[in-house]
C-alpha cells in the first residue's frame, strides 16, 4: 500500500510484508519436513521413547516408596488383590454358616413336632 511516497512503504506495513513472507516460507518448510516418511518414523520413536521414560520414572517413585518403606502403587494393588481374596473367603463361610444354621433350625422344629 503506497502513500502517495512513489511507492514507499511505511515501516508497519514492511514489518507486516515480512513476517508474512517469513510466516510462508516456515509454513512451507514445515510442510515439507512433515511430508517425508522420516517424518513419521522419527514422531514413532519420539513416542516409544517417552512412553519408556515415563515407565521408567513410574519404576524409580515405585522404588523410592519402597526404600522409605511407604506403600507404593503396586503394594497397594498387592494388598487390594489380598483383601478381595479374604472378602470372597469371607462370603463363602458366611454361606456355609447360614445354611448350617438352617440346617439346625429345620433339626429343631422337626424334633419340637414330634414332642
Amino acid at each position: 500500500m503506497a502513500d502517495g511516497r512513489n511507492g514507499a512503504q511505511s515501516p508497519e506495513e514492511q514489518a507486516r510484508a515480512l513476517f508474512e513472507e517469513a510466516e510462508s516460507s516456515t509454513a512451507k518448510a514445515f510442510e515439507e519436513l512433515v511430508s517425508k516418511p522420516s517424518f513419521g518414523r522419527l514422531l514413532a520413536m519420539s513416542a516409544e521413547n517417552t512412553a519408556a521414560l515415563t515407565r521408567m520414572a513410574f519404576d524409580g517413585i515405585d522404588l523410592l516408596w519402597r526404600n522409605l518403606r511407604l506403600a507404593g502403587r503396586a503394594d497397594i494393588v498387592r494388598l487390594s488383590r489380598q483383601l478381595h481374596r479374604s472378602e470372597d473367603k469371607l462370603e463363602r463361610v458366611l454361606q456355609e454358616v447360614e445354611s448350617l444354621r438352617d440346617e439346625v433350625a429345620r433339626e429343631r422344629r422337626g424334633e419340637e413336632a414330634r414332642t
